[in-house]
């Protein structure tokens, strides 16, 4: 874990007490890339190919540039980029669902306080101990608890149920690493959190947009635009360096919203020297009890152009696709730059463990439009080429935060991330893969083993290999 920052570092970060998202700023960017020119639109394309970040005036002009030819080039460019930035892995996780007790009323979500219609549950830690059990018994290694925003919900709380998690361990299975979406917190409560050994923590703020913002929220703790937005703030001054940020697509303009990401993005980095780990940008779904305008709604083209511009504006960050999208609109933009995905995915509380017939989906936060089983999503992964990857290395050789910086914005971390995917792979592949998934699984690392150019580090890896087909687990570079 890393060090906390001191009182004196955290000086630097004076900024963060104020609102750094000025909106007039960002449609005043928007406004001057209108209608931008081919040319202009290249040279963006080739900057980001050398793997240099994007300003927000750069990143407009992408935005704003609508001809299919131009569009295509974008996309063409974000596969190009991905390649040579994360090689042909995808990470796999699931999101667990702790509890939706919540005493906010936000008009988009199914667990608002005034839906009286939702079921309210918290997992007690015998509850949590089953989900855990069975996502462990399906294969997963990676998961993100997510939590509504509820006093019960304490950092106390959030330590115990992230102890408990790790302390399950049946068979072969055993989960590496914990990422938790939930509230923010004051610098101690992230202390609290850090402690318990976290991985990344993600506070989405919907929507970058002061003045929709208010009006979505309508009442409770998350009202409050500028504690949400300097939430993260807070939890690097509380010694968690991996963050994850998200926009709410649908809210307001997508275009203002993306901006609205980088520019938290270029305050993290100009703060603390630290991007974001991840950058989250689920659409909104149908869901129990919501109420919002759909004046904002996001095309599905334009979704899939969007991924394709975050992937240039910030090569080296990682984008996280959930199961609310529909498998074909998964597998399009897994190729422009998406690079880790939940499978198997069930929000229902107590879904992991209880029988279909006990479930009650229609009471979910939102809709999932994936219902894909994990090895369903393996299979077809690795059908298409892609490497499905549990890899926890990262997180566990502290390759985090600034340490992460340094390998993963030149592009260096393909080097880890391929042969830790492959090592991930054949662990599945041995434990849980039906014979026909064990097959093409295998296949595809013989594929990919023929193309390795370094032959020293293959030896290794070779090697690896086999000491996990003989019994051994949890190997990693």
């Amino acid at each position: 874990m890393s060090i906390i920052y001191t009182p004196q570092q955290y000086k630097l970060a004076d900024k963060a007490q104020e609102n750094f998202i000025d909106a007039d700023e960002i449609h005043q960017i928007l406004e001057a890339a209108k209608s931008p020119h081919a040319d202009d639109v290249r040279r963006i394309i080739s900057k980001s190919l050398n793997k240099a970040r994007l300003s927000l005036q750069e990143t407009a002009v992408l935005l704003n540039a609508d001809s299919p030819e131009l569009v295509q080039e974008i996309k063409d460019a974000a596969k190009e980029l991905k390649e040579r930035v994360y090689g042909k892995r995808i990470v796999l996780f699931a999101p667990l669902y702790v509890g939706n007790l919540c005493i906010n009323n936000c008009t988009y979500c199914g667990f608002r306080n005034e839906n009286k219609d939702q079921k309210r549950t918290t997992l007690t830690l015998d509850d949590l101990k089953l989900e855990v059990k069975a996502l462990e018994d399906a294969g997963h290694k990676r998961l993100i608890l997510v939590y509504g925003e509820h006093p019960k919900y304490d950092a106390n709380f959030i330590a115990e149920t992230v102890k408990t998690v790790y302390g399950v361990k049946h068979k072969n299975g055993e989960i590496r690493r914990l990422n938790i979406n939930a509230a923010p917190l004051d610098v101690e409560g992230f202390k609290t959190v850090a402690d318990a050994g976290i991985g990344t923590y993600q506070i989405f703020q919907e929507t970058y947009h002061r003045e929709t913002y208010d009006k979505v929220h309508k009442s409770g703790p998350k009202k409050d635009y500028d504690w949400r937005v300097t939430g993260l703030d807070r939890a690097m001054t509380g010694g968690i360096d991996d963050l994850g940020i998200g926009a709410l697509l649908g809210l307001y303009d997508w275009r203002f919203e993306i901006l609205g990401l980088l520019r938290h993005v270029n305050h993290l980095e100009s703060v603390f020297n630290i991007g974001p780990h991840t950058i989250s940008f689920p659409r909104l779904q149908d869901a129990s009890g919501i109420d919002v305008d759909s004046k904002w709604k996001v095309s599905d083209a334009d979704f899939t152009r969007l991924v394709a511009i975050l992937r240039l504006a910030v090569p080296y960050t990682g984008l996280i696709l959930t199961a609310r999208e529909p498998a074909e609109i998964r597998d399009e933009v897994l190729q422009y730059g998406v690079s880790q995905i939940d499978g198997g995915t069930n929000i229902e509380l107590k879904g992991y463990s209880a029988d279909e017939d006990e479930q009650n989906l229609d009471k979910e936060q939102f809709v999932i439009s994936d219902n894909r089983s994990l090895n369903e999503v393996m299979d077809e992964l690795v059908q298409k080429g892609f490497i499905p990857s549990f890899c926890t290395a990262c997180y566990r050789k502290d390759r985090t935060g600034e340490h992460f910086m340094e390998f993963s914005v030149p592009g260096f971390i393909k080097r880890f991330c391929q042969p830790n995917a492959m090592l991930t792979l054949v662990e599945y592949l041995e434990d849980y893969a039906p014979q026909s998934t064990k097959e093409k699984g295998y296949k595809l690392i013989e594929e990919e083993l023929a193309n390795y150019e370094d032959e020293r580090f293959k030896s290794r890896l070779l090697q690896r290999l086999e000491n996990i087909k003989s019994g051994t687990r949890d190997l990693y570079f």
